[in-house]
């Protein structure tokens, strides 16, 4: 088995006034790599904010108390603090550099998510307000387009508990099942697997973050060609919330 990651060249920067699924969709055609079915379109997060105008500002933030004695423990600038505040239902850890927050998403990462690259001067992004609704439309869009069964994820970049480094990771789907419950299959010895959930979204998301890139690669558009599992985890229903671990599971915040 084998599967093609590519990224799509010619996205332009983009703003309020920008149509995602169109770009997309004319990128896809002077491309000319077309869309097959089973494709998966993976769309940096920071795109979909900056299409959807979903910006801080973070001058206009007056830091409150809270966010002023976290920007000391954290050495972050006190109207970050405020922003991440705004944008979390939880502070679940502060440690040197980064804020571990519950954002109002349910998602536990560093900073509520929200990015201050690839964005203007004084400006920083939070996550899409429905990166799962973004995901939709723009592969209804696309189906409609090419006349193929698709998915789409929104990828984000996050760390992961007890290890350095961050990975490309799904905030969003549609079309595909973002986890693989293999419970009941046989291992290679015909044991059957009693618990094994593959997150196969954040894989997806983690492989066409190799080709996004961090810095000023401009390819925020990555295809995913020949995943031969698609068919098995196609939902046209699916969303990012089975990822999500009830708090009751949770046992590093009981």
């Amino acid at each position: 088995m084998s599967i093609e990651l590519f990224g799509l060249e010619d996205i332009p920067i983009v703003d309020g006034n920008s149509d995602i699924s169109k770009i997309i969709k004319d990128a896809i055609v002077k491309q000319g790599c077309g869309l097959n079915h089973g494709d998966i379109i993976l769309i940096a997060e920071t795109l979909i904010s900056k299409a959807e105008e979903n910006f801080i500002r973070l001058d206009e933030l007056t830091p409150s108390e809270q966010a002023i004695e976290l920007a000391k423990q954290s050495k972050k600038d006190p109207k970050l603090v405020e922003a991440i505040i705004q944008q979390s239902n939880e502070i679940v850890e502060v440690g040197p550099n980064f804020i571990i927050t519950e954002t109002i998403h349910g998602f536990v990462c560093a900073n509520a998510g929200i990015d201050e690259s690839n964005v203007g001067e004084g400006l920083a992004t939070p996550m899409p307000e429905n990166a799962d609704k973004s995901a939709f439309e723009v592969r209804k869009f696309l189906e409609n387009e090419f006349d193929q069964e698709i998915a789409v994820i929104i990828t984000d970049t996050q760390g992961r508990a007890f290890r350095f480094g961050a990975i490309g990771t799904a905030i969003g789907c549609s079309g595909i099942s973002p986890i693989w419950r293999r419970v009941g299959e046989k291992d290679l010895y015909g044991r059957e697997l009693e618990t094994t959930e593959i997150a196969t979204c954040d894989e997806l998301a983690s492989a066409a973050s190799l080709i996004m890139g961090q810095a000023d690669e401009g390819l925020p558009v990555v295809i995913i060609r020949g995943f031969d599992s698609f068919d098995k985890l196609r939902n046209e229903d699916s969303n990012i919330k089975p990822v999500l671990m009830p708090r009751e599971f949770d046992v590093f915040r009981k």
